[in-house]
């Protein structure tokens, strides 16, 4: 199982996927994130995602669940770089990715977070 780099950008960390994604990747994930948002204090997590063609219900599932476990720890999280084709197919699979906050690339999402960071 390939793993997945979590880089820190000041107060946030950068995960930019670039594989395809596995269930056992996202779980991993999901894990190793939650170990980097406590051991590095961050305060904002980017999730870019405009490497990945295809998700399925759980990889959709599995980032509102990210971004829920990210906001416990005082994290927020953007998802950027969403594909068309990923958005059709989470829209068409009911899931609406609640609590998830979106931009179209990185730029804007460091941007989004900087904000939202400097109103709290």
């Amino acid at each position: 199982m390939r793993q997945i780099p979590i880089l820190k950008i000041g107060e946030l960390l950068l995960v930019s996927i670039q594989i395809d994604l596995q269930d056992q990747t996202v779980v991993a994930l999901q894990e190793d994130l939650a170990e980097e948002i406590v051991r590095t204090g961050a305060r904002g997590v980017i999730i870019d995602i405009s490497a990945v063609d295809i998700v399925d219900s759980f990889i959709g599932r599995m980032f509102s669940t990210i971004a829920a476990m990210s906001r416990l720890m005082d994290a927020e999280t953007v998802v950027v770089g969403m594909r068309p084709a990923v958005a059709i197919t989470l829209v068409e699979l009911g899931l609406s990715l609640d609590g998830v906050r979106t931009a179209l690339d990185l730029e804007q999402g460091m941007r989004l977070l900087e904000s939202s960071l400097g109103e709290r």
